[in-house]
């Protein structure tokens, strides 16, 4: 960090320098843009969009005019008893300011930057608790033809591998879920994702990357559509390095660009939004002590927690830097982060198993509870890390787990999948190949199928929760989540305990600006998304869960920093 007068010596000046380019962080630059500010935005990487644009990019939005067009009742009072019940100990101002701005947010990206989305029935994971809602609070971002970005396309940054068909091909929320499902009109829903991805074959004769942009990819060239028309520059390869502090006062930062440190001066301020730390080795082992591998987050490898270094060296407060975003991942050998396992442990003819051959989890809950129970039940004998998911020849010819997909043969795997997948004529070989107890893991299959059989999970309640069933195969009965797993051959992959991000951060007020340790704004510094501590706490109340809040405090500290006073949204 410098201090001191600065008073000379800036390689470039502007009103709002924004660090990172994920979703939250163009929204806040396109908001900065639009109340008259100078705005520059840099990104570490080649590639721009963050982790926001290798994901499926859906907002969680409470109370939007979306669902409201779509006939669906909601209120803010529900909202806020909802995240209210699962956050614990946020701030209960900020946690009314998230319910209270996020529609306005909604609303003035769609009017203002083109940032199209539909209300859609994907259900709250806890719809069980006060205010919780069966579907309508997550929004999927409607597509977008990559060919409006022109050359940019190249440089977005290509969504996770986990979010696409067979690893490539783009499809949307309402596509996958059929599919994935097996629900009536799937094999049809396939053939139009199929035909519309191979029939682009000027695309196909230059690269793998669809044209067809959907989730988080769809979101982000929308967003950086709106800022190139309003001629705000994208610095990348231009790692953000520190803060400059006068007088207490953030007024700008040290870039590296073009091989050499920058003085970059800010004069409204600075805004962090350069996502968490789960692939820094160091902080990760200070602060996820029982998930300290990195290599088993599905984070986008640029997230070490650059920003939130230098804002504790400028004093900013931290809290739940123990927190992350948890999720079951498979560690793919060769790629640069681990898949999570999103909803395939919902299917009906799974299992996940510790090392000593047992259940212990009820697979089927949202991959936060279950990543968060796979290290929290991570004990001596009884160790997680890694656990197995196990499945037979009948789920693996209908549904997908991670990387192997369902109807292509064994023979066509990767040779990198085929490396961690075990394979055995029996539960018993299964065991003995993967180092388990045999009379343990032959114990649990019986009583899981038993009871499958009759759609029962006495020990955990698997398909019990409208979200557990919402990835359930409907036409399994009685229990859309169970089957037994009785058709050899018999299946497994190594599951860790991981994340697709840190909530842990900098302490922030319902602004989006940083606090220092006695409760006091640090003038000048704002921080949203991963890097700022999430207004959600620990909990994870529905898909969209981390882009929702990030939009909508980008939106609140842009807003805020340039002086806007028009009414909200």
């Amino acid at each position: 960090m410098m201090e001191g007068k600065i008073t000379t010596g800036w390689d470039h000046e502007t009103d709002v320098l924004v660090v990172g380019s994920g979703a939250g962080a163009l929204t806040a630059a396109i908001v900065a843009a639009d109340n008259h500010a100078d705005v520059l935005v840099i990104e570490k990487g080649e590639l721009f969009g963050g982790t926001s644009a290798t994901s499926g990019g859906v907002l969680w939005i409470p109370n939007s005019h979306l669902a409201k067009a779509a006939g669906q009742q909601d209120s803010r009072e529900e909202a806020i008893e909802y995240i209210s019940a699962l956050a614990g100990d946020v701030d209960p101002k900020r946690i009314e300011a998230f319910v209270d701005m996020a529609p306005a947010m909604l609303q003035y990206v769609e009017r203002e930057a083109n940032v199209l989305y539909n209300s859609i029935p994907y259900t709250d994971y806890h719809a069980e608790l006060p205010g919780g809602k069966l579907g309508w609070r997550s929004h999927d971002p409607v597509p977008l033809d990559g060919r409006l970005l022109g050359d940019d396309l190249r440089w977005m940054r290509p969504t996770h591998a986990s979010a696409m068909l067979f690893g490539k091909i783009s499809w949307t929320a309402a596509e996958a879920a059929p599919m994935i499902t097996r629900w009536p009109g799937w094999f049809k829903s396939l053939l139009k994702v199929l035909w519309r991805y191979y029939s682009d074959i000027g695309q196909r004769l230059k690269s793998d990357r669809a044209r067809f942009l959907t989730g988080g990819n769809a979101l982000v060239a929308r967003l950086k559509l709106a800022l190139d028309k309003r001629h705000v520059p994208l610095w990348r390869k231009a790692p953000f390095a520190d803060l400059i502090v006068e007088d207490g006062k953030v007024v700008g930062a040290t870039v590296v660009k073009d091989g050499r440190v920058q003085r970059i001066r800010a004069r409204k301020g600075v805004i962090l939004a350069a996502g968490g730390f789960e692939r820094n080795a160091e902080l990760r082992g200070a602060n996820l002590r029982r998930s300290p591998d990195p290599d088993v987050s599905g984070g986008q490898p640029d997230n070490t927690g650059d920003t939130l270094l230098a804002a504790e060296r400028a004093g900013a407060a931290v809290e739940r830097l123990d927190s992350a975003w948890w999720a079951p991942t498979i560690k793919v050998p060769g790629e640069d982060r681990a898949r999570p396992l999103f909803f395939e442990r919902s299917l009906p003819g799974s299992i996940i198993v510790n090392q000593a051959g047992k259940r212990f989890t009820n697979e089927a809950a949202s991959y936060h509870i279950v990543g968060k129970e796979m290290f929290e039940k991570n004990l001596p004998g009884a160790e997680t890390t890694p656990a197995y998911v196990i499945f037979d020849a009948t789920f693996r010819s209908k549904y997908p787990m991670g990387p192997v997909m369902p109807v292509f043969p064994d023979f066509t795997m990767r040779g990198e999948v085929k490396q961690i997948v075990t394979k055995a004529n029996s539960i018993a070989e299964l065991a003995e190949k993967l180092g388990l107890p045999a009379d343990a893991l032959v114990a649990t299959v019986e009583r899981f199928n038993e009871n499958s059989r009759r759609g029962e999970d006495p020990d955990f309640g698997r398909g019990h929760q409208p979200y557990d069933r919402y990835y359930g195969d409907p036409k399994v009965q009685p229990n859309p989540n169970l089957l037994p797993l009785e058709k050899a051959p018999f299946y497994a992959l190594p599951v860790n305990p991981g994340d697709i991000g840190t909530n842990g951060g900098l302490v922030t007020d319902s602004h989006g600006a940083v606090l220092d340790k006695q409760g006091k704004r640090i003038p000048g510094l704002y921080a949203i998304g991963n890097t700022a501590a999430s207004v959600m706490g620990r909990s994870y109340p529905g898909a969209g869960a981390t882009i929702g809040p990030a939009m909508t405090f980008g939106y609140a500290a842009a807003r805020d920093l340039t002086g806007a006073n028009q009414p909200v949204g």
